[in-house]
């Protein structure tokens, strides 16, 4: 392939047949060549033998003699498409010019290969095309109506000595430029125009051929967009050798010029303005110059907005083309004229005001007797304004009922007066508002407190929506003219101004109620004095002196002012030492009495003493607080927390103020013995693994005891740092029955906490990790026997904490690690000398063979 590759000249494959007097246009083509881009072309003409020079495109003197005029006036030129292709174009062409076309390029290869120049055969024939319009004349002028139908006629035939097609295009000129309407095509093929493709498969467009080679385009249905002037363009096409169609001459005639009369629907009035209860007159107008039979049909819409579309509009009223009516009882549709339709809507309301256009269609009949509609236009809507009847009346709202105290009733009236110009299709619906009233020149904003809607339906708003749900806001409807507003009990929060607004509703055909007119009434202010609520609490103790295990007793009385009807709720608190580990606030709920005389116990936890404590109402404004065998621990500060309630709305309780009595004292002399507490440990400093043992060790001092006399309470703690600043963790505890509790851990260490002596608790950590850290304390709880067999509960005590390391065990937690990788490096040093041995002995064994040697010894010189 590379041997033969070299420059290609191309050509036309011949002979190329064109028709007298055409311009004619031959390609000529270079490729594979070396050199410059542009190429060079020469052009050459033989009739017989010798070639005669024409034209190049780079020697001005190469043009022979015979050919040098034409080639000045621009018959014959050389037109360059590309660097490497010319078109020898000849205008005009003759049939002298018929022979044969040689086109060549001067080399610029570095080697000759390849073919140098081409030739093309052209055969000029004679034209035998004509084209014309009617036989009448050759233009003529149409004027139709829309949506009328129209054909117009042109004849194309030809007499070519050649075998050749006709290509048929009916144009309509659009502007200053002709546009295709439908064509029949060389290849015997219909092709609709840009534009046309729907209406020519819907048939509005046809091209026939009859008799003569006339050619028919049949248009239906014209619209205005048809209106201009029509030619019948025909081109002749013929086959050449390579076996593609050649255009080889194409002629136009100018057939008929079609102006089309546009048919207008127009509405007699613009915008529209009427009164409710009146009637609204339109007039729809059909513009049309058709002067045949013809009935129109006629369709009136109604829409809410200008933009809607058929399909969201509401149909009124229609009149087919036989003139029947559509059925309606308050809207009529009648004929005034010929091309006038009036519609009547009787006794308009608000809801009739929008936009209203008709839709007219023009209807003509055909020769079998049946209607054909031929056109459809809709108007441009018109605006209508229905102004409603506002009926007259004035609001008066007044304070039947206003309160003198919190939780007393109000109730407001509010009437319609001097109401005139009414029917019976109005209706009127109250709505109610507050208005907070705010110091200063401050405005507030308006909230609704219910409204009624057309069908006296209550809407609460957000204002007290739940009030009005339990009954506490009653609306109601006293009479025909008068709303009312009751509040049950009303409280401070609903002190502010309060106004009423009526609404007047009118009925429309279709029984829906519309809003036509508010009016609002003067505000009336709800307010009255108050005094702020006082409360004193006066705590007295009965018996000044007691010892442990006697009763104590002290009352709570109470006086309050402002305060309507008031019951009180009472809660005894206790301000305990701040050693009292069960309470580290220091403040203890002990028992309570609410409003309905109802007791609780609060925060009281002794299980031994649950009947131990009594709080009852001995006057309406008395309470006495009993507690039976008290103990040391129960010593502290002791008052009553009164909460005055004053009766609310729907027999709830309000809460009015609250009050604090004065402090009682409990305080107990003993001489009993002082108990001491350590924490002692033998080893603080550990190792992971192993047991730490700590002891937790009470000492007296005073007055010696019997050990059956005492008990105690031991619960270990243990805190998590070394500064104490973490919340401590209860390890477990020893109760005074010997019952340990310990509480639930996560790692894998274990503890145990026994008494190996009356005053020496041991608590051992067992399997010790790192996290068993920490600042390790015990708390003491002494339970002492008195001389009556009562055992009394001694306050808690709190030994100062010891500090516990944990440490890891180097050797241990490296011995294991160690022993294993010697014996593993031993057993694979021996496995390697035995794969060694093992290879040299048997895998890698060598036979070496000697050359044997004669041993002979050497002969004496003598025997030599």
């Amino acid at each position: 392939l590379a041997f033969c590759r070299g420059r290609i000249v191309r050509v036309p494959k011949g002979p190329l047949i064109r028709v007298v007097g055409t311009e004619v246009a031959i390609p000529c083509s270079v490729s594979d060549y070396d050199g410059p881009s542009e190429q060079n072309f020469d052009w050459e003409f033989s009739r017989e033998t010798d070639f005669v020079r024409i034209v190049s495109t780079w020697d001005s003197t190469f043009t022979s003699e015979e050919y040098q005029k034409r080639v000045g006036r621009g018959d014959i030129k050389l037109r360059r498409s590309s660097n490497d292709a010319v078109e020898l174009v000849i205008r005009n062409i003759q049939p002298a010019d018929q022979g044969r076309y040689k086109c060549s390029t001067p080399s610029t290869d570095a080697t000759v290969q390849g073919n140098y120049d081409a030739e093309v055969q052209v055969k000029v024939i004679s034209d035998g095309l004509s084209v014309s319009g009617s036989k009448a004349r050759s233009s003529t002028s149409l004027r139709l109506s829309e949506g009328d139908s129209f054909k117009l006629r042109c004849s194309a035939i030809t007499t070519s000595p050649e075998h050749t097609h006709l290509h048929v295009t009916w144009q309509i000129k659009s502007g200053s430029s002709w546009q295709d309407i439908l064509s029949l095509t060389h290849e015997g093929k219909f092709q609709p125009g840009p534009g046309y493709e729907e209406r020519y498969r819907g048939g509005d467009i046809r091209l026939d051929t009859g008799a003569n080679d006339t050619y028919r385009l049949s248009v239906s249905q014209a619209s205005s967009a048809d209106g201009g002037a029509y030619r019948c363009l025909v081109s002749e096409w013929v086959r050449g050798a390579d076996g593609s169609w050649q255009k080889i001459q194409e002629k136009s005639v100018e057939i008929a010029t079609v102006s089309i009369q546009r048919t207008d629907v127009v509405i007699s009035t613009s915008n529209v303005s009427v009164t409710e209860r009146d009637s609204l007159d339109l007039t729809c107008n059909i513009t049309t110059d058709r002067s045949g039979i013809f009935q129109a049909e006629v369709m009136w819409y109604f829409s809410a907005s200008p933009d809607d579309t058929l399909s969201d509009a509401q149909l009124l009223l229609s009149m087919d083309h036989d003139s029947v009516v559509s059925d309606s009882t308050l809207i009529s549709l009648s004929h005034v004229d010929k091309n006038s339709y009036r519609l009547l809507v009787r006794d308009v309301n608000v809801e009739d005001s929008g936009y209203y256009f008709c839709e007219a269609a023009i209807w003509v009949p055909l020769h079998n007797g049946s209607w054909h509609k031929v056109v459809e236009r809709t108007s441009a809507p018109v605006s209508v304004v229905v102004t409603a009847l506002e009926p007259d009346y004035d609001v008066f709202l007044n304070a039947s009922k206003t309160p003198k105290f919190s939780d007393d009733p109000t109730e407001l009236s509010c009437r319609i007066t001097n109401v005139q110009d009414t029917e019976a299709n109005i209706r009127f619906t109250v709505s109610w508002y507050y208005r907070q009233r705010l110091p200063g020149d401050d405005v507030a904003t308006e909230e609704l407190l219910a409204s009624m809607d057309a069908d006296w339906t209550l809407l609460p708003g957000d204002r007290g929506r739940e009030r009005i749900q339990n009954g506490e806001i009653i609306f109601s409807k006293k009479s025909a003219d008068t709303f009312s507003l009751r509040i049950q009990w009303t409280s401070e929060s609903d002190r502010g101004d309060y106004f009423c607004v009526i609404s007047a509703w009118s009925r429309h055909r279709n029984n829906s109620w519309v809003k036509s007119k508010d009016v609002t009434s003067a505000s009336v202010n709800i307010f009255w004095a108050t005094q702020d609520y006082t409360l004193t609490v006066e705590a007295v103790k009965l018996k000044p002196f007691f010892v442990a295990g006697h009763t104590f007793e002290m009352t709570c009385k109470v006086s309050s002012k402002n305060i309507k009807t008031p019951r009180y709720s009472v809660l005894i608190t206790a301000e305990k030492p701040f050693t009292d580990q069960s309470n580290p606030n220091g403040t203890t709920r002990i028992i309570s009495l609410n409003q309905d005389s109802v007791v609780r116990l609060e925060d009281w936890t002794d299980q031994t003493r649950v009947d131990g404590v009594v709080l009852e109402k001995v006057q309406e404004n008395e309470f006495r607080y009993r507690m039976y065998q008290t103990q040391i621990s129960d010593a502290g500060l002791y008052r009553c927390v009164v909460t005055a309630w004053s009766p609310g709305g729907g027999g709830m309780w309000r809460e009015a103020v609250n009050g604090l009595s004065n402090p009682i004292q409990i305080d107990f002399q003993t001489s009993g013995p002082v108990f001491n507490v350590s924490v002692h440990s033998d080893s603080p400093t550990i190792y992971q693994g192993e047991v730490a043992d700590l002891l937790c060790i009470v000492t007296t001092e005073g007055m010696p005891l019997e050990p059956d006399d005492m008990s105690f309470d031991v619960s270990w703690f243990a805190v998590r740092s070394f500064a104490l600043d973490r919340e401590p963790v209860l390890l477990a505890s020893l109760d005074r029955r010997g019952v340990v509790t310990q509480s639930r851990r996560n790692g894998s260490s274990d503890v145990s906490l026994e008494r190996i002596s009356p005053l020496e608790f041991r608590l051992r950590v067992h399997g010790c990790e790192d996290h068993d850290f920490g600042n390790h304390y015990c708390v003491v709880t002494p339970w002492v026997r008195s001389a009556t067999g009562v055992w009394q509960r001694e306050p808690d005590i709190k030994a100062k904490p010891i500090f516990l390391s944990v440490k890891m065990d180097v050797l241990n937690a490296f011995k294991y690690p160690l022993l294993i990788g010697i014996g593993l490096a031993t057993v694979i040093g021996l496995l390697s000398c035995l794969i060694g041995y093992c290879s040299s002995r048997w895998c890698c064994k060598k036979e070496v063979q000697e050359t044997r040697r004669e041993r002979r010894r050497l002969m004496s010189m003598e025997m030599d």
